[in-house]
């Protein structure tokens, strides 16, 4: 009996892929690349990643909350599983209850988004703005916008405005100077630090998605980050309340 010598062909361990549940692998690998078209093309792919991440994680919460499937998991409720969630993985409570907010649109309009075929490319965090554009509008023409607008111009939509156009639309910070759509709003000192800087772009550029949304800002000054994280989580309910009242 003749045997065949099988050459081995091992060239070291294998470094671990990535798996998003049905959304196909992907590596994040070109984090360490110099090439701006793979970096682009990893980029994309990781943000398709993050809102399939999102759509399965709402619906994962919203599972969980409707069957009262967290009394399995010995809490003795929702809010406190969802707070034991945030205090192991250091997360805001406001990021976990948007995602219950996105998982529970899902499972209530499920049919009328798989017919439209919304996918979490179409962009999931439009889905908790639909009861309220329903309100509104005709069903057909509201599941035709959360299909086709941008978040912005759903938001709008769902509270009866016109959707900003592209043009109309964008803040952005070009070096030193922060434009609203096409005109210059604010140019900074270059001399500021770098740290100073951000905080205050931070503050010019959320100034004018307000005004852009027609909102308001209340300005807040606190004693430090710890007082303002818990602010924080106090206002987002707060504001949470608020509108679902509107």
């Amino acid at each position: 009996m003749k045997t065949e010598a099988i050459p081995n062909q091992y060239d070291g361990p294998q470094k671990p892929v990535k798996k998003l549940g049905d959304g196909g692998y992907f590596s994040l690998d070109y984090a360490g690349s110099n090439d701006a078209a793979e970096i682009d093309a990893g980029i994309r792919e990781t943000i398709k990643g993050i809102r399939l991440s999102i759509l399965a994680m709402g619906i994962g919460l919203a599972k969980i909350k409707a069957r009262g499937l967290y009394v399995d998991l010995h809490f003795r409720s929702m809010a406190k599983y969802i707070e034991s969630l945030c205090e192991e993985y250091q997360m805001e409570r406001s990021g976990l209850h948007n995602w219950l907010y996105i998982g529970e649109a899902w499972l209530k309009y499920r049919k009328d988004l798989e017919k439209i075929g919304f996918s979490d490319e179409d962009g999931p965090t439009k889905l908790p703005y639909v009861d309220r554009a329903l309100a509104l509008y005709q069903k057909k023409d509201v599941f035709r916008a959360v299909k086709d607008m941008s978040l912005r111009q759903f938001i709008s939509f769902s509270r009866g405005e016109a959707p900003a156009t592209r043009e109309e639309s964008g803040i952005q910070v070009r070096g030193n100077q922060v434009y609203i759509g096409d005109r210059l709003a604010v140019t900074l000192d270059k001399g500021l630090d770098p740290k100073t800087r951000a905080y205050l772009e931070g503050i010019i550029v959320e100034a004018g998605e307000a005004l852009e949304a027609g909102e308001v800002i209340l300005p807040v000054r606190l004693y430090d980050e710890e007082e303002m994280r818990r602010f924080k989580r106090v206002a987002e309910k707060l504001k949470k309340e608020l509108r679902m009242k509107r």
